[in-house]
Parts: C-alpha cells; sequence; structure tokens
C-alpha cells in the first residue's frame, strides 16, 4: 500500500500545541482559554476520545487513588458526593471541564504524535502525526510544545514473562487490555500483584467471580478511605459550590500532607498505626504479618487507598484471599508458588505494574540532534534545559497528580504572558557554568520508576533545578519567585511567520 501522502499545516502556525487530551492537557487547554485567550493552539490526541488514561483502562472497579477535591481542578468544583471515583465518572468531569471552555473543538483526535523536530532558523516546532482513521501524514507548526503525555507507555503496560505460561489452560490478561466481552462469571481468578491496581481488582472481580486469590511478591501498605468525605455535608452548607469545593480541597490537601509527613519523620509509629488499621478491619485470626507487611516504610512507593475498606470487606467474607511469596511456574490449572502451594486459576490477571516512556514516546530533535532525555535536567519542574519552547507536565507521585499540574499551567500561562511582555519568542533554559550535581528525577521506590528511572531527565540538588513534591511548598516559591529567572534565556524570533491565525 502507498504511503498517504503528507497534509502540511504550514499557514496555521499556533502558538501552543498540546499533547494529549487528559487531565493535564484539558487542563491546560483551560487555563490558556482563562488566562491567555488570545494564544492560538490545538491538542493532538492519538485516541478517538478525550480522558487519557480514565479511557484508556477499562478493567472492572477501576478507580482514582487520590481523593477527587484535590485530584480535581483547581477552577472546577467537584459536585459529586464520591471523594474516591471511577474512571466513567472522572472521564466525565474532564469531558464537562472541555465543553465549558469550549476545548473540543480544538481536539484534533486519532492523531499519533511520531515526530517533533524544533527548527532554530524559523524559532519553530514542526510536528508530525499520522492520522488514525486513514494514515495520512500530517505536519503541524507551532511555537511552544506542551506535552501532555504524563510518562506512561500507552501501548503496553509492564509484564514480566513467568516460567512455562505456556502451560496455563486459560487466558492470561494484563489490566492495561482488559477485553470488553470477556465472562469471568462463577470463575477462580488469580490477580498478580500487589499495588493499586490488583487492590482494586480483588474485591470488584469478586462480585462475579466464584473466588479471586491475590499473589503478590511483596505487600504494600494498604489504608481504608471513606467514599464520601465526612466534612461534606457541613461544607454543603456553604452559600456556593465554589467554596464547598475550595474547603474541600484545602482540608484534603493538608490533612494528606501532614499525613505524608508523619510518615517520613516517623517511619516506624506510622508502621504501625496502618498496620493497627489494618488489624482492626480484618478476622483476628487473619495473617498480617504475612499479607500486610511491607519490607519498606510507609510512602516509599505509593499508599494503596481502599474505598470504604472494599478489600477488607472481600476479604473477611472469604470470597477474596492472599498468597504470599515467590512465583515457581504456571501450570494447566493455575500458579505453582515456591512453596508448593498451588493456587487454583481459571484466569490469569496480570496486575504487574506499568512502563513509563517519555513524552509520550515520541522522537525528538533539536536542530537534527535527537533528544536524549537524561541529558538533561528539569527546570522548575516543567521545562528542560537545552531545549527550546518545550513544557513538560509531570504531577506528583505522593499527592494528587492534578496539583502540579494546575501549578505547572498557572505558571506556563505566566511564562508565556511575561515574554509577550518583554518582546521574546524563544526560552530555554541553561545550567550553570559551574555545573551542578544531578540526580534522578524522581525519587520514588515504586517499580515502574526504578525500572525506567535512567531513561529520564534528571534533577539538580537545588531551586530552581528540583523535582519538588510538597504543594503548599511549591505554592509559596511561586508567589515570591520571578516569572523570569537569570538561567532562562530569551531570544527574540528569528522571522516572523507569514500568516498567524486568529485566536481559538
Amino acid at each position: 500500500m502507498a504511503q498517504a501522502q503528507a497534509h502540511p499545516h504550514d499557514h496555521d502556525v499556533l502558538d501552543v500545541i498540546i499533547i494529549g487530551s487528559g487531565i493535564s492537557g484539558i487542563g491546560c487547554a483551560a487555563h490558556l482559554r482563562r488566562d491567555r485567550p488570545e494564544k492560538t493552539w490545538c491538542i493532538l490526541e492519538m485516541r478517538d476520545d478525550l480522558g487519557g488514561t480514565w479511557d484508556l483502562f477499562r478493567y472492572p472497579g477501576i478507580r482514582s487513588d487520590s481523593d477527587l477535591y484535590t485530584f480535581s481542578y483547581d477552577f472546577k468544583p467537584w459536585n459529586s458526593d464520591n471523594a474516591i471515583a471511577g474512571a466513567a465518572e472522572i472521564k466525565r468531569y474532564i469531558a464537562e471541564t472541555a465543553d465549558e471552555y469550549d476545548i473540543r473543538r480544538q481536539i484534533r483526535f486519532r492523531r499519533k504524535v511520531t515526530a517533533c523536530a524544533w527548527d532554530s532558523t524559523e524559532g519553530l516546532w514542526t510536528v508530525t502525526t499520522t492520522r488514525g482513521d486513514d494514515g495520512m501524514v500530517e505536519t503541524w507548526r507551532g511555537r511552544w510544545i506542551f506535552s501532555a503525555t504524563g510518562y506512561y507507555d500507552y501501548d503496553k503496560g509492564y509484564r514480566p514473562a513467568f516460567p512455562e505460561e505456556e502451560k496455563f489452560a486459560g487466558p492470561i490478561i494484563h489490566p492495561q487490555h482488559w477485553p470488553e466481552d470477556l465472562d469471568y462469571t462463577g470463575k477462580r481468578i488469580a490477580v498478580i500483584g500487589s499495588g493499586a491496581t490488583a487492590v482494586t481488582l480483588l474485591p470488584a472481580l469478586a462480585e462475579k467471580a466464584a473466588h479471586v486469590v491475590q499473589v503478590q511478591r511483596t505487600p504494600s501498605y494498604v489504608m481504608p478511605m471513606p467514599q464520601r468525605d465526612g466534612l461534606l455535608t457541613l461544607a454543603r452548607l456553604l452559600p456556593s459550590r465554589d467554596l464547598t469545593h475550595r474547603l474541600m480541597r484545602k482540608k484534603n490537601i493538608v490533612q494528606r500532607h501532614v499525613f505524608w509527613l508523619l510518615c517520613q519523620r516517623y517511619p516506624k509509629m506510622m508502621r504501625a498505626l496502618i498496620r493497627k488499621i489494618n488489624r482492626a478491619n480484618l478476622p483476628q485470626d487473619f495473617p498480617i504479618d504475612i499479607h500486610f507487611n511491607p519490607p519498606y516504610g510507609p510512602w516509599q512507593q505509593r499508599l494503596c487507598a481502599v474505598p470504604e475498606g472494599d478489600l477488607y470487606k472481600s476479604l473477611s467474607s472469604g470470597k477474596t484471599s492472599i498468597v504470599t511469596g515467590h512465583i515457581d511456574k504456571f501450570v494447566a490449572d493455575g500458579i505453582a508458588m515456591k512453596s508448593g502451594e498451588v493456587v487454583a486459576a481459571d484466569i490469569i490477571v496480570t496486575a504487574t505494574g506499568l512502563n513509563l516512556k517519555m513524552a509520550g514516546g515520541v522522537a525528538y530533535t533539536v536542530d537534527g540532534k535527537p533528544v536524549v532525555w537524561s541529558d538533561h535536567a528539569i527546570f522548575r519542574g516543567m521545562l528542560l534545559d537545552g531545549i527550546p519552547n518545550f513544557a513538560l507536565c509531570i504531577g506528583y507521585t505522593t499527592s494528587s497528580w492534578t496539583l502540579k499540574v494546575g501549578l505547572l499551567c498557572k505558571y506556563f500561562c505566566q511564562l508565556l504572558g511575561e515574554m509577550d511582555r518583554r518582546g521574546k519568542a524563544i526560552c530555554i533554559p541553561q545550567r550553570p557554568a559551574g555545573g551542578m550535581t544531578l540526580k534522578p528525577l524522581l525519587d520514588f521506590g515504586a517499580g515502574y520508576v526504578q525500572r525506567s528511572i535512567g531513561s529520564l531527565p534528571k534533577q539538580g540538588d537545588g531551586y530552581p533545578w528540583m523535582m519538588t513534591f510538597s504543594y503548599g511548598g511549591d505554592v509559596k516559591m511561586m508567589k515570591r519567585s520571578s516569572v523570569i529567572l537569570p538561567e532562562m534565556k530569551l531570544y527574540d524570533a528569528p522571522a516572523a511567520p507569514a500568516h498567524r491565525p486568529a485566536p481559538a
């Protein structure tokens, strides 16, 4: 088949090209609408619909592991009674935001970005996409790229190979690619994994399955969360939904930060507290020392939130169970453990984690030279040294992702405005002349981070080259810090493009 002819969009030089229409990309577009309405932009999205993660994952029970008062946008109240919400409700909220700010008509769906090339002679990015419905290759030109793809690999999850998998008689499924037509009614299911996906799947699958067993090598910290926040009834008495949202958001930000801080300063005490909560929610004879006994401190990896203690309830009822140990091999009717135990299963679910893919795996070049992400250092949490007019959106790992995203989007809009005020078109952060100590971008023990840490950008050992994880600290820093810092080198536009479209 002949390759489809490229269709250039060179006449439409946009101010910003946003890649991805998940919660980060829609958030950036909404901030541009609110704070920089004169700017032109579009969103390139490889899927058929917006929502990102919340459109991709379809496994039973999928939900947030952060409360929605902090996971939602600061400018759009979360009005549901559910503090922890499922994927459909979260996606609906993102879609409502897109419609309220007239964003959807600026999204180009079914456009898979394959390459982004910066040309210093023009001061522009050229973004190449392949259209999903007909394979047409298109190009888009813009002054800035805002990469809102997150850092997950949307094509495939992490899937280690297990010995003798071919001997298992039933289906082996990764949650990232859940079959819509899978009927697991009355089936025995083994879920391999110990993270948020596994503890979500257990009670959800148990509603129809005969029995569900979680097979874990290393336990995780598990904490119950109320489905409805106890403060909500009182907060609803406030005169507006906006005030209710702000109160709930502020309370949860403080509450979560205090809990995280206590885990950092008093890990033994907090470990004992979490174990006590686990013990109170499970039968007296439940082997907590085996199944709920992580070998690391609290918040060295993300805690697993279980709304209304649904995991505890399913374990207590006997509909689910846990096996902790090392897998020896797969057998025809299940999983053989190295202990000699055989976990009987008709279906095996490999909730073994995610892969990271920097900037969606897109090939970036600057003046023909390929960008190697690990050669660059993060600046103010979103820019990279040596890469012109490029913003990267990475949220918090120890708090709600969107708290950080909101701050980055606000700063991005401030930066665009200040550059316009100064009459500058190009911004490139530069490292200090004397150099600086570099360390991994994410100081987080999760397996998906550790497997890919070497391919990510680095961070420095001091502001503004650090990847910060304190929302309160970041808010204060943004207020007292100048929009343009000395490390940010600003340049004039090489030449004005021939045509500038009307604002979106």
